[in-house]
């Protein structure tokens, strides 16, 4: 039972084997207007089943139960994602967190990026490119967005990106073992293996990555154990190539969809930074995050019990009519504030600077290197869709070849 639930609105996710084809914006738009906090009876994510989940969908919802970690912790996601990715920081609250996310956060500040874009975030995008100019047509996703985040995140970390494909494979199952335990499982382990390896060379001779970095960085005087150095890996490795190759995608349609601002963009680079921007809050690529009510608590005027596991969708909170005008549509020239595609609040994505940066170079590179860059009349219609992870699944285009 949902409560408050519209007689004529079904607010319940779809079938899991539908997940990669859902359009939940209808069902998310109905709720921030007339169910903005769904309660569900039987379907909590925690331990107990007898407590009700919540579902989140508008901005100001969101941003109280993300800001608010000692009221919401995030240690659900430990309990969900552990059989998958192992011991890992997004389960931590409070000054647990903060310590590992130091860990790791220099490899991901600005300052530092500056080194990644010349080093290896251009070179990439370059190869790729250079591999489909000739033919004056391709499928984007395929051959392009896919393989672009993965290559990145494994030169950051120190995995070759020879492999980028495999890695690819394992980061979608593992951000999908939740819902196919088994595949997910045996992701996890398969990562690891190839992992270990890798781990203990650095031990011996560390090369200056972020894997020499983890294995010889200690908190409070103690190295970090083995589990929580897979942990992090699992972590960084899917979260750098899923989320960034969707919105690489979702911002090259929305521009081929719309001439007139492909035009403006072609003419104007200035603008591509204004066209990332407008397509991480128009269409969030990671569209969901969890949280655990830690004490009886509101959110909206809506009491929560503690336990309650709540499910906070950024993707509906970064359309909200109370915030954005006419949110559903992709605007070249919205006015820039706070959107949720990285959420809010201590756990906010560590890579956020990263992805922007990815993103602006490859827009620029792909309407550098492919003229006349257009989509291909012959193919089917390429459409965003998705209910946790959202993006194209494919894009065929043609183009002048070079």
């Amino acid at each position: 039972m949902i409560a408050g639930m519209d007689a004529e609105m079904d607010y319940s996710a779809p079938p899991y084997d539908q997940w990669d084809s859902a359009q939940p914006y209808g069902q998310w738009d109905h709720a921030r207007r007339h169910c903005p906090v769904i309660r569900e009876e039987g379907f909590s994510l925690t331990e107990d089943p007898a407590l009700p989940r919540f579902t989140v969908t508008t901005f100001d919802n969101a941003d109280q139960v993300l800001r608010d970690w000692r009221s919401f912790s995030a240690s659900i996601n430990g309990e969900v994602m552990r059989p998958y990715m192992g011991e890992l920081m997004l389960g931590l609250d409070g000054d647990e967190h903060r310590r590992y996310r130091n860990l790791v956060a220099y490899a991901f500040r600005r300052s530092t990026l500056e080194r990644w874009r010349g080093e290896l975030v251009e070179p990439v995008i370059e190869t790729l490119l250079d591999a489909i100019a000739p033919a004056g047509r391709a499928d984007l996703v395929d051959q392009v967005t896919s393989k672009f985040p993965v290559q990145v995140i494994c030169g950051i970390v120190g995995v070759p990106t020879t492999d980028h494909e495999q890695f690819n494979d394992w980061a979608m199952r593992i951000n999908y073992g939740p819902l196919y335990p088994e595949e997910g499982r045996a992701a996890s382990q398969a990562m690891r293996d190839y992992l270990e390896p890798l781990v203990e060379a650095r031990r011996t001779e560390p090369t200056g990555d972020l894997l020499s970095e983890l294995v010889h960085a200690e908190i409070d005087g103690a190295r970090l154990t083995d589990e929580k150095i897979y942990g992090f890996l699992r972590l960084l490795l899917p979260a750098g190539a899923e989320t960034t190759y969707r919105a690489f995608g979702s911002c090259l349609l929305a521009l081929l969809e719309r001439p007139e601002a492909m035009s403006r963009v072609l003419a104007d680079r200035s603008l591509v930074p204004a066209a990332v921007e407008e397509t991480l809050r128009w269409e969030t690529s990671v569209t969901m995050v969890a949280r655990v009510a830690t004490t009886d608590i509101e959110i909206g005027g809506c009491p929560v019990p503690a336990g309650s596991s709540v499910s906070i969708i950024n993707g509906s909170a970064s359309r909200d009519e109370a915030r954005w005008a006419d949110p559903a549509e992709w605007d070249l020239d919205r006015e820039p504030q706070q959107h949720m595609a990285f959420g809010t609040g201590p756990h906010q994505c560590l890579g956020m600077h990263l992805a922007r940066m990815e993103l602006e170079v490859g827009i620029n590179a792909v309407l550098d290197r492919l003229p006349n860059l257009r989509l291909d009349p012959g193919a089917d219609t390429p459409v965003i869709s998705g209910y946790a992870f959202r993006g194209p699944q494919e894009l065929p285009v043609l183009f002048d070849p070079s």
